[in-house]
């Protein structure tokens, strides 16, 4: 166990109970088993890893993988698939929507992330931004008009801060900074991605409205998000993976 290559051929299958082997070349993130349950029953597949961090289900070479909530755990199930380097990983997490125009049940495909969480220092200088794989953005954006539906985009600050939707102070902060949204994972994943030389890029659901007390989160009103938008999340997920595999057209962008 001297290098990386050491550790995360070990650590992905000690984390998700799949063999190195098993690991699709194509995968949807998310933080929760909800996902990956749905994820299993549309495919009729089992779930894999109970009693594991990361729970999945596989699909042929399609899979989805639950690393659980906040920026340690995006930047671990990062580091651990640089041991197979995936062709294409796209992160379907909620977001708490910023703007007033932006509704519960929207879309945000991003085109940056704003690093406020910290993690993300470990990987990249902190004047470098945090961007997603310009290819799978594409995708996603495709396969989203195709289904006549549409989305927002910009960027979205990602913190480590659990609790905030009291503070006047770091709101005011957040309306300054002009993003469209707010998660705990997005910097990091982007930034880890890049890093790692995993083409990662991330579609965000907006759950949530935490800048006024009447929009934030409740057990009640995510039970209503996830009835009625995640089944669509998860479809325009793998419909995306899908494009890139069957019909991915080259883009010219920097090398990793």
């Amino acid at each position: 166990m001297v290098t990386k290559e050491d550790i995360t051929q070990n650590w992905l299958p000690r984390y998700t109970g799949l063999q190195l082997e098993e690991v699709p070349e194509y995968l949807l993130l998310t933080n929760f088993d909800d996902y990956v349950h749905r994820f299993a029953a549309k495919f009729s597949v089992p779930v894999r890893g109970e009693g594991r961090p990361f729970r999945s289900a596989l699909a042929g070479d399609l899979g989805i993988i639950n690393f659980g909530m906040g920026s340690p755990n995006a930047a671990t199930v990062i580091d651990l698939l640089s041991a197979v380097q995936p062709k294409a990983v796209l992160f379907l997490g909620k977001c708490g929507g910023l703007k007033k125009r932006t509704e519960v049940g929207d879309f945000v495909l991003p085109i940056g992330a704003i690093r406020g969480e910290g993690t993300s220092d470990a990987y990249l200088p902190k004047e470098v931004p945090a961007l997603p794989a310009f290819s799978v953005q594409r995708a996603a954006s495709h396969i989203i008009r195709m289904r006549s539906l549409d989305y927002w985009t910009g960027t979205v600050y990602t913190t480590n801060r659990r609790v905030w939707e009291h503070d006047e102070a770091f709101k005011s902060y957040l309306n300054e900074i002009r993003a469209m949204a707010i998660d705990m994972e997005t910097a990091t994943l982007f930034s880890a991605g890049f890093k790692n030389r995993i083409p990662l890029g991330a579609l965000l659901l907006v759950s949530d409205q935490p800048m006024v007390p009447e929009g934030v989160k409740t057990e009640a009103s995510d039970a209503k998000v996830s009835s009625q938008f995640v089944d669509s999340h998860i479809e325009i997920g793998i419909e995306t993976l899908n494009e890139i595999k069957d019909h991915g057209q080259s883009v010219r962008h920097l090398k990793f």
